[in-house]
């Protein structure tokens, strides 16, 4: 029995051992600028499949505008995006540099004692940039209304949950730039520090866009949408293709609000970058 114990003691420490590695590990991976393009090429596949889930339910109003809970004005999908992310934020999810709460203010401490984080290597003036309130604009009233049809199957619990989905990964995309603005003034300070100093944000912005880049971008997420959202079907002939969210409306999503929002945050980083 105690050779057992001794066994299962000494794997528990090794398991952590590796975790810690591997967390410091990916952290140091962020900060190069293949990795990160990676995971902006990964974080694409789950954004689009959070849509088509979003996609299977109807627009669903009734969770965003009736009231729910008693002495407050708080609708259903806001009182479960706050509570959400405050049992999130118990579990330490938060302290993470690389997630942005949606209600930063709401946030209780983290309760559970996590692993050793590595050293953050974001500037700090810059790490707290947050356009989450941008992002769930643009989600509610611009998005929804193209990914979805009209009407209400009561299903607003399980909407809202797709919801959150939806918003998270957003945003975790969009604010990824933080790490990308971060890498390229490293790669390159004697370009970006006297647009910095001038607090030029139009030349800022020009030293981050690549438009073939973006073009590359806007094609791809629309070619994955149109592999990942058909409906399969077995008989060869077919030729009528329908799509569960439509490709379109993926490459309007990335072209007008998630790179725009992501070079928003780049800049918006680089201006306090040298403070």
């Amino acid at each position: 029995m105690f050779r057992i114990f001794i066994c299962v003691v000494s794997t528990f420490l090794f398991i952590s051992v590796i975790c810690e590695m591997a967390q410091s590990t990916r952290f140091d991976e962020l900060l190069n600028l293949d990795s990160l393009r990676k995971s902006l090429v990964r974080q694409e596949d789950t954004i689009i499949f959070y849509l088509i889930e979003r996609a299977k339910y109807p627009r669903n109003l009734a969770l965003y505008q009736e009231k729910f809970v008693p002495q407050s004005s708080d609708s259903l999908f806001h009182f479960f995006l706050k509570e959400s992310e405050a049992l999130q934020a118990k579990a330490g999810r938060y302290t993470s540099p690389e997630e942005n709460a949606f209600f930063p203010d709401k946030l209780p401490a983290p309760l559970l004692q996590t692993l050793n984080s590595p050293t953050p290597t974001l500037h700090p003036s810059g790490a707290s940039i947050n356009v989450n309130d941008k992002i769930s604009h643009f989600y509610l009233k611009k998005l929804l209304p193209l990914i979805t049809s009209e009407g209400d199957d009561g299903n607003h619990v399980a909407t809202a949950a797709s919801d959150l989905d939806c918003l998270q990964a957003l945003s975790r995309r969009i604010h990824l730039g933080k790490f990308v603005a971060e890498v390229k003034f490293r790669d390159a300070p004697e370009d970006y520090t006297p647009a910095i100093h001038a607090k030029n944000k139009e030349a800022l912005m020009e030293l981050l866009t690549s438009s073939r880049v973006e073009e590359a971008i806007i094609k791809r997420v629309a070619k994955k949408a149109t592999l990942f959202g058909q409906d399969v079907d077995l008989q060869e002939n077919d030729t009528n293709s329908k799509y569960k969210v439509n490709p379109s409306v993926v490459s309007r999503l990335y072209e007008e609000w998630v790179i725009p929002l992501t070079k928003f945050v780049e800049v918006e980083y680089l201006l306090h970058r040298l403070e």
